[in-house]
């Protein structure tokens, strides 16, 4: 079922300008067609887009103010726009817009020529056709238990973007982001950081409190890392005690800022661990990078972004935990 393609639930029907057009014929295009968004468009490449929220922004900051200046588009699109191929399945689409909070993906054919554009009530609309579906699948099975009813209620947890017990997103929904990130990164030529984080001696924890106070603690720990990172950063449980801090647009050395945050406020909630040489609970982390403007070796996939940030994990455990390990090559986009 979450493999909905996604030119099944687009709106065919897309509303493109240029980018030198005018913001009154955007207004105007707006109102009379009763559209939420227009496209941005190249040719049939699209390189924007203007949403309800950017017009409100325009309105209350520009047109009022300087009611005679002429504005066009381009100075106020969101660029570069966020794009998801047709052959996309529903639960990628999901992940996208939940973990950018936008309401409109425009939808791109092999050529990434604009064909369509899904909204966030389509999302909504299939994703909950999709979970009654498999309910009704269930219900229907429930007193025989039969195979069907097995596989039917795993295709309702994979509907599931967050991982139950730390309340952040699951490994599932962190790959997907991940690749979409890396792909975009890729067309556009905008940076990423990615960090790799460990609580230390997190075992040690387990044994002496128990797996109930080990939940607590990686409960809290996940708690106080989405306290720690902007708005911006996604959150991801990578397996175990390991999570995957995912940071969009941004450069190593400030990306080294925000993960070091996250270390330093982690000692400050001085979570009590006597097995551990710090007595507290404590994060070691590994961070790479993928900008396209510096380093000479090359990530072709976003795995070797993980693999990179992992090796650096290994370095910060090695070299005495609870630190950050993240000078090394910025690694260039292919």
């Amino acid at each position: 079922m979450n493999q909905l393609p996604i030119r099944d639930l687009m709106t065919r029907d897309v509303l493109c300008i240029e980018p030198d057009a005018s913001l009154d014929r955007v207004i105007e295009l707006m109102h009379t067609k009763r559209r939420s968004c227009i496209v941005i468009v190249d040719g049939r490449s699209p390189v924007g887009i203007i949403t309800e929220r950017d017009m409100v922004k325009i309105l209350s900051e520009l047109l009022v103010m300087c009611p005679t200046r002429k504005f066009t588009v381009s100075d106020y699109m969101s660029a570069p726009p966020v794009c998801i191929n047709q052959d996309a399945s529903l639960y990628e689409a999901l992940v996208i817009t939940q973990a950018r909070r936008i309401r409109h993906l425009p939808v791109l054919d092999a050529q990434e020529n604009i064909i369509g554009i899904l909204t966030q009530g389509d999302i909504a609309g299939a994703h909950f056709q999709a979970v009654e579906q498999q309910r009704e699948i269930i219900e229907r099975q429930i007193s025989e238990r039969t195979q069907e009813l097995i596989e039917a209620n795993e295709e309702l947890k994979a509907l599931s973007l967050q991982d139950a017990l730390m309340g952040i997103g699951n490994r599932r929904a962190m790959e997907v982001d991940i690749q979409f990130t890396h792909s975009n990164a890729s067309r556009y030529n905008r940076p990423y950081c990615m960090a790799l984080l460990d609580v230390d001696f997190f075992k040690k924890y387990n044994d002496h409190y128990g797996h109930q106070a080990g939940d607590e603690a990686l409960q809290e720990v996940a708690s106080c890392t989405k306290a720690s990172i902007r708005s911006s950063d996604r959150l991801y449980r990578y397996g175990g005690e390991e999570l995957l801090l995912l940071l969009p647009e941004t450069l190593i050395e400030d990306g080294a800022m925000v993960v070091e945050r996250v270390i330093g406020n982690l000692q400050q909630i001085s979570v009590t661990h006597e097995h551990s040489p710090f007595g507290k609970l404590t994060l070691s982390a590994g961070l790479s990078a993928v900008d396209a403007k510096g380093g000479d070796d090359h990530i072709s996939e976003w795995q070797d972004a993980v693999e990179a940030a992992d090796k650096r994990l290994y370095r910060a455990k090695e070299g005495g935990r609870n630190q950050l390990v993240w000078i090394d090559e910025v690694k260039k986009l292919t």
